[in-house]
């Protein structure tokens, strides 16, 4: 019986443990998350999600409150249009994040970052030129097109000195839209070094509607692997959502798959950027406090834990703060959705908001509880203590039964 070891992945010149950590947003992917995956040999991924306000927490830095403040008058207005990000402050908080993850760098492994194309930030092309060309500036191994179609992505970056020597690769959830990336990507005469095969268990932000459920991500997986032979392109595909233990990912591995991408188990790993007591409510979770819904402002369903907190929660728009999800015309459907219930209920102190989400703010402080359909299984991957919490496991841990486990075998922490 093989385990994820026997397996390599090449990119380019670079041979490394087919593991990928992916990037989890808002700085849930930590730093430190993905550079055990660097030690360890295989990949890592930190998010571009919300950077200026992922800087401001370790380093120190003030982009959010200087934000805040040259756009203080505004907080009262329903008209979010004037509310722009600076795009030099934008690229240098890109760099300086992605410079100190870099800096730090150790091991055989890459560091990838996750880019977003649905952060549209109120200027979507300009934002999103920035944030590519910012961290290929700051010296990141490689880029992972997220959240998005990306069909002008590649555009973006094609005259930078890195375009050719980066790894760069697109999340996709079926062959249509891979397609697509490829039509619109052609001219630039750059295939994608990777494919990330998104199924319907991962978390978060899904690329399918909400009838997620009739599709599978093995089905999807062939019909792209298949579709890419009769073309004659030889790209690496990486499945991800819903891989739990070693052997589902050498499952995928015996069946073509140059890697795997995983997250949900480094949820709960002490690296990982949630707070404890949230991960605490992670291995707590049953499957049936997991749900996907709609109340995400971006348009696509999220799975998350139904005891969110930023469920329900009608605040304020925070964007003169953050504005991350503002459309190019300074739109957001939380924004619609907020006004609607203050209007709806005049002179109320609180209101509350179920269709819609303020992403943004509730991204930031952890009330959005994103996670994995196989959630309600984290508990079997690690001891009760005493208290009947739960021990929190080490990245390593994690990244090593990954690697090294037979069958569905989990590895649990010493006592």
């Amino acid at each position: 019986m093989k385990c994820v070891d026997d397996f390599r992945l090449r990119l380019g010149k670079h041979e490394l443990v087919p593991i990928v950590i992916g990037g989890m947003g808002v700085d849930i992917s930590t730093a430190e998350l993905a550079l055990v995956a660097v030690r360890l040999g295989g990949i890592g991924h930190i998010s571009d999600a919300m950077l200026p306000t992922v800087s401001d927490r370790p380093h120190q830095t003030k982009y959010v409150k200087d934000k805040l403040k040259q756009y203080k008058y505004n907080v009262d207005n329903a008209d979010k249009s004037a509310v722009r990000f600076d795009l030099g402050l934008l690229a240098e908080a890109t760099e300086h994040h992605v410079r100190k993850v870099m800096e730090t760098k150790r091991g055989s492994g890459l560091v990838f970052i996750n880019c977003m194309e649905k952060l549209t930030m109120n200027a979507p092309k300009e934002t999103l030129r920035v944030r590519l060309r910012s961290a290929l500036d700051a010296g990141i191994d490689g880029i992972t097109l997220a959240a998005g179609l990306h069909l002008g992505s590649f555009a973006l970056i094609e005259d930078h000195p890195r375009f050719r020597d980066a790894q760069l690769g697109i999340i996709v959830s079926s062959l249509r839209a891979l397609q697509l990336f490829l039509k619109k990507s052609a001219r630039t005469h750059r295939l994608p070094d990777y494919i990330v095969v998104e199924g319907p268990l991962a978390g978060g932000h899904l690329g399918f509607g909400m009838d997620w459920a009739n599709y599978d991500l093995a089905t999807i997986l062939a019909e792209i692997r298949a579709w890419l032979t009769a073309e004659r392109l030889d790209i690496p595909l990486v499945p991800a959502g819903g891989i739990f233990t070693g052997g589902d990912a050498v499952g995928f591995l015996e069946n073509g798959a140059a890697a795997v991408q995983v997250a949900t188990r480094f949820t709960v790993a002490k690296e990982c950027g949630l707070p404890d007591e949230v991960k605490q409510e992670y291995f707590k979770a049953s499957e049936a406090d997991i749900e996907v819904n709609g109340i995400s402002p971006t348009g696509y369903p999220m799975r998350m834990l139904k005891g969110s907190p930023g469920i329900g929660a009608g605040i304020r728009p925070n964007c003169e703060a953050y504005g991350y999800l503002l459309d190019a015309s300074g739109n957001c459907q939380y924004i619609d959705a907020y006004n609607r219930e203050v209007a709806a209920h005049p002179g109320a102190k609180k209101i509350q908001v179920w269709d819609k989400t303020c992403l943004c703010t509730h991204m930031r402080n952890f009330d959005i509880w994103t996670c994995g359909h196989y959630t309600y299984r984290l508990k079997d991957t690690t001891r009760r203590l005493p208290d009947d919490g739960y021990a929190l496991l080490t990245a390593e841990h994690i990244f090593n039964d990954y690697r090294y486990s037979k069958g569905n075998e989990i590895a649990l922490p010493a006592a």
